[in-house]
């Protein structure tokens, strides 16, 4: 595990930017798993600046989201659809029929996974990390040879998403996200947090029991993870 703390969110994202732009310059056809979220927001900014300059190229490069709440279409402002299209595709080249999310696939979800290994698995999977530990949607107690599927969102991960929303009764209860098991699958990770909120559970996903009661705890059995954390994130374990 490579672990990189940088001074701030801005310092975070043009690490993470930097690194992902290089792996498209050496793999130009890559197979991209992507997350949401306001963590990734300024990455997929300054990758889109890249693109836009010419440095990179989304042209040949095929994505799968990490989820998707239930219910929802994609045009809706609070889809991840949406949020993919406002903060990363229509910033960059990339061809949007080459780009994917589980429910898409609805209800034959297990067709995501397939869809994933026929284009020959996700090359490098782009991970945050919520509140409770969750990757995706992979609430606490999530089996690691979980497959794509739907499930239902915890109470904490409901208050933390309503703020995206005009009332926390809008808030989608269920969501079809990527299974462990095909993240994991991934051939390398680049794994973000952000802010002192995250600092106790990103110190438990690394460096505390690999467990199904924090998701996240099981990139520490990866082969190929980078870690980027701002000094916030990283409060946990810099004291110790």
């Amino acid at each position: 595990m490579e672990i990189y703390i940088e001074k701030d969110y801005n310092a975070l994202s043009k690490r993470a930017a930097d690194i992902i732009a290089l792996f498209l310059k050496e793999n130009p056809e890559a197979v991209l798993g992507l997350p949401t979220g306001s963590t990734p927001q300024k990455m997929y900014n300054l990758l889109g600046k890249k693109c836009k300059n010419k440095e990179i190229s989304f042209a040949k490069i095929k994505t799968f989201n990490l989820d998707e709440y239930s219910g929802l279409s994609p045009a809706d402002k609070q889809s991840y659809h949406f949020f993919m299209n406002e903060n990363l595709f229509s910033k960059t080249d990339i061809d949007i029929k080459n780009t994917f999310f589980p429910t898409d696939f609805k209800p034959n979800y297990k067709n995501y996974d397939e869809k994933i290994k026929e284009l020959g698995g996700i090359d490098l999977q782009i991970l945050g990390i919520g509140r409770d530990g969750h990757i995706g949607f992979n609430e606490p107690g999530s089996k690691f040879s979980s497959k794509t599927r739907e499930i239902s969102l915890e109470e904490i991960t409901i208050k933390d998403n309503a703020r995206f929303f005009k009332d926390i009764k809008d808030v989608p209860r269920k969501a079809v996200t990527m299974g462990i098991e095909t993240i994991m699958e991934a051939k390398k990770i680049v794994f973000i947090a952000s802010g002192k909120n995250k600092s106790k559970i990103v110190f438990d996903a690394l460096f505390g029991p690999v467990s199904t009661k924090v998701p996240a705890s099981i990139i520490q059995k990866h082969k190929n993870v980078i870690v980027i954390l701002d000094k916030e994130a990283a409060k946990e374990f810099i004291k110790k």
